[in-house]
C-alpha cells in the first residue's frame, strides 16, 4: 500500500486511489458527532447556495454548515459539533456545506473512494482502509478554507499514516501541537462566538482533555463547558466510518463533480 500526503484542495483535485479528505475544524468532526446522534445521512455541497437549492426541492430536512465559520443565511445548524450534539437526529438526512472538508470532498473527483477524515475516527478510517488493502491512499489535509495549511488537518494526516503504517504515535504529543497552533485560538476567543469561547478549557484528572480522539471514555469533566470541548472535537464518538458508502454520497457527489 502507497501512501501519501498532500494539502489543501490543489491536492485533493489531483487525489487518486483511495483519498482520506481532512477537516478537523470542524466539518467531519461535526459529521461524526450527527452519525453519533443519529443522523441516517449526510449528503456533502461545496457552495451553500447549492445546498439551499437541494433543500428548497424538499431533499434533506437540515441543513448544517459554515461560511467564515459562521452558519450560513437559510440553514438550520452552524458548523459545530457542539451545536450538532444538542439535536436529536434519529432518522434524519441532512445536508452540509462547508470552506474546507466538502470543497476538497468534492474536488477529489479522481479518487476513487472517499473517507471524510478527522481524529474522532481515525482509528475506524485506517481500519476499514486496511481491510481493503487498496494499492494507492491520498492523505490530504484541508487547512482554512482550502488555500491555507493548518496544524491540525497537517497533523491528522501524518497521525493517520503513522497508525496505517502499524506505528503508534504519541496522541499526548500530537495534541499540544495543536493546541497551540493558530487555528485552535479561535476557540479562546470572545469575540468570535460561532466558536463557543467560554470558560476554561476542560480537564479530566488534572490533565487536558483530547483533541478529536476516539479512544477516551465518555463522563469527562461534567462542570467543564461542553461547548469547548465538543467543538475542540473532544466528545469520542462510536460511528459508522465516514465515506461516500455510508453518507449514501455517490450520486450527490458523481452529480457535482461532473
Amino acid at each position: 500500500m502507497e501512501i501519501k500526503l498532500g494539502s489543501l484542495k490543489r491536492d485533493a483535485e489531483e487525489a487518486e486511489g483511495t483519498a482520506i479528505i481532512i477537516d478537523v475544524f470542524r466539518a467531519f468532526t461535526t459529521a461524526a458527532i450527527a452519525f453519533d446522534h443519529g443522523a441516517k445521512e449526510i449528503t456533502l455541497f461545496a457552495e451553500p447556495t447549492d445546498a439551499l437549492a437541494l433543500h428548497k426541492k424538499g431533499v434533506g430536512d437540515y441543513l448544517m454548515g459554515e461560511v467564515d465559520g459562521k452558519k450560513p443565511e437559510g440553514f438550520d445548524f452552524g458548523n459545530s459539533p457542539h451545536e450538532i450534539s444538542q439535536v436529536d437526529l434519529t432518522g434524519k438526512t441532512l445536508i452540509q456545506s462547508t470552506r474546507a472538508g466538502t470543497v476538497g470532498v468534492e474536488a477529489a473527483s479522481k479518487a476513487l473512494q472517499i473517507f471524510l477524515g478527522s481524529f474522532v475516527v481515525a482509528q475506524a478510517t485506517v481500519d476499514a482502509i486496511k481491510a481493503e488493502n487498496p494499492e494507492l491512499v491520498s492523505i490530504i489535509a484541508m487547512g482554512d478554507q482550502g488555500v491555507v495549511r493548518s496544524d491540525e488537518d497537517e497533523h491528522c494526516g501524518i497521525y493517520l499514516r503513522n497508525i496505517m503504517e502499524e506505528r503508534k504515535p504519541d496522541f499526548n504529543a500530537v495534541k499540544s501541537l495543536i493546541l497551540k497552533g493558530g487555528a485552535t485560538q479561535k476557540f479562546f476567543d470572545p469575540q468570535q462566538p460561532q466558536y463557543h469561547p467560554g470558560g476554561r478549557y476542560p480537564r479530566f484528572g488534572g490533565r487536558p482533555l483530547p483533541i478529536c480522539h476516539e479512544d477516551q471514555p465518555r463522563g469527562w469533566a461534567d462542570s467543564s463547558p461542553k461547548a469547548r470541548w465538543l467543538d475542540l472535537g473532544c466528545e469520542p464518538v462510536q460511528c459508522q466510518v465516514l465515506s461516500p458508502g455510508t453518507l449514501g454520497l455517490p450520486s450527490a457527489i458523481k452529480s457535482n463533480t461532473a
